[in-house]
């Protein structure tokens, strides 16, 4: 997953499937095609899509949402080099054995592009609307990240749990990757953590996942969460330097319409790529990146940050 050359880190982007700030529409398939296709192009190092069914808060209308696995395939044989990944993938709105097969296939499709991002989701009303449990999400995960896990690694398992069951359960035929695609496990929490040490290549934090009174940007909060990732990661007895650290990260460029208030990296070019420049020398080796305004044109403006990067 780590970037090759001169550039520090691997640098994704997010790509929202979900109503826009820019239209107030939801991006036809030819749109996040074409933007695919140019973070490719510019020299994006992956693309990353989120895992939501429908967008539900009480202040504002639902916001439609394209499914990310069907948008994944599509991406799959619509680009050459580029990494692709859920970020991340809710174990809840599938069955985990079905979702282990989802990732090989893809992977297949890519030839070994997926990162297969996981999570216990967080947005109750989706949850709900669809008919999805919502209790115990967590414990949920840990079942279905067992199951995963095991097929993607070693092809087989039998299982049978509180939440979950997988009997006798073989993945054929295999990907291209004989343990499967790398798993990275985005959380926060003590006990996801502790899932991410024990089951995961990597670690994502998540856009929101900021200590209190720190920047989200800041040496410091990153220190904190290396501390933190670490600490879980010898407590079950794992060297820390086999697990790869990722993380999520807000962009605001200096093109309208212009986000306040949402903890964004802002500047010049040569701002972004300082500023991403100090997640590399705090042990982040990639990094996911929502750009604002998330278009052609912020794509293309964040083009010079990517070239900058590339001269280490």
């Amino acid at each position: 997953m780590a970037s090759t050359g001169q550039r520090p880190l691997s640098v994704g982007l997010f790509l929202p499937l979900w109503e826009e700030s820019t239209s107030g529409k939801v991006p036809a398939w030819t749109e996040v095609l074409a933007r695919a296709q140019l973070a490719e192009a510019v020299g994006f190092d992956s693309i990353w899509l989120p895992d939501h069914l429908i967008l539900r808060f009480s202040d504002a209308e639902p916001e439609g949402v394209w499914e990310g696995w069907a948008v994944l395939a599509a991406l799959a044989t619509a680009t050459k080099r580029i990494a692709l990944g859920p970020l991340v993938a809710c174990t809840s709105f599938r069955n985990p054995a079905l979702l282990a097969k989802m990732a090989d296939t893809v992977d297949e499709i890519s030839g070994g592009r997926l990162i297969l991002g996981l999570g216990a989701g967080w947005h109750e009303p989706e949850f709900s609307t669809f008919g999805y449990p919502f209790d115990h999400r967590v414990s949920r995960f840990e079942e279905a990240v067992t199951i995963i896990h095991a097929l993607l690694k070693h092809g087989q398992i039998d299982f049978d749990g509180t939440y979950f069951q997988a009997r006798d359960c073989e993945l054929r035929p295999r990907g291209p990757r004989p343990a499967g695609p790398p798993i990275m496990i985005g959380g926060s929490g003590p006990r996801m953590l502790k899932l991410t040490a024990r089951f995961a290549d990597a670690w994502s934090r998540d856009f929101h996942a900021v200590n209190p009174g720190l920047s989200s940007h800041s040496p410091e909060d990153l220190a904190a969460w290396r501390t933190r990732i670490d600490a879980a990661c010898t407590e079950l007895g794992r060297d820390p330097t086999t697990l790869e650290r990722t993380a999520a990260v807000y962009v605001d460029l200096p093109i309208p319409p212009r986000r306040e208030d949402w903890g964004a990296l802002r500047g010049s070019p040569e701002e972004l790529a300082a500023g991403l420049r100090v997640y590399a020398r705090e042990g982040f080796t990639h990094v996911q990146l929502w750009l604002e305004p998330s278009t052609s044109a912020g794509i293309e403006a964040f083009a010079p940050v990517l070239h900058l990067l590339d001269r280490g």
